[in-house]
């Protein structure tokens, strides 16, 4: 298994004890999943977070007309999961969805309780990843309010870089709220200038 990345995506924020990652080790699950395969959907409850070693997710809603919402996309060394449901164990009004075929290591809540209870470190980390997170947010929301559709392209496009071979347009500007059609304008006008 490949949990070198996980290991070394944790030790970033603080560096583990060998004893520690052999405990993480036994107490993650290791999965492959397709493309266009679930790890969450809509009225379940979110049981895990995922480590995304390979591969490439998103996380949108489905409206009462079936459109589609993007709230996220990760990628290799990324977390995703709809946190809201995981830490209140109520269903999830999201879908997770692989957009290639992936990897990804998951920690159930009894598991991470466990590490929270037992290691500061991870305490720290956690908190850190879920700050993160929350500014991440907070900046998506007020640009979402406040800027232009063409702000916002840029400023995916500084977030995201390497998704732009790995992700269609149409994902790109339900991620935006705008049209197919106009982010196809936002282009050709940042083209030309």
């Amino acid at each position: 298994m490949q949990y070198s990345s996980l290991i070394s995506y944790l030790n970033s924020f603080v560096t583990l004890a060998p004893e520690e990652a052999s405990e993480l080790e036994k107490r993650v699950t290791h999965r492959a999943i397709k493309r266009r395969q679930y790890i969450l959907s809509d009225g379940e409850v979110c049981r895990h977070y995922n480590f995304i070693v390979e591969g490439c997710f998103k996380m949108y809603k489905v409206d009462g007309h079936g459109k589609e919402h993007n709230l996220h996309f990760a990628t290799e060394n990324q977390w995703i999961t709809d946190i809201a449901s995981f830490h209140a164990e109520t269903p999830s009004q999201l879908y997770i969805e692989a957009m290639e075929p992936s990897i990804i290591f998951q920690i159930n809540k009894e598991d991470l309780i466990y590490f929270y209870e037992r290691s500061i470190k991870f305490n720290r980390i956690f908190r850190v990843m879920i700050e993160d997170e929350f500014v991440q947010l907070q900046h998506r929301l007020l640009q979402t309010i406040s800027s232009p559709a063409e702000e916002r392209y840029l400023e995916f496009m500084r977030r995201y870089p390497d998704l732009f071979n790995r992700i269609s347009s149409v994902q790109i500007a339900s991620y935006l709220g705008v049209t197919p059609e106009f982010l196809s304008t936002i282009r050709k006008k940042l083209a030309n200038t």
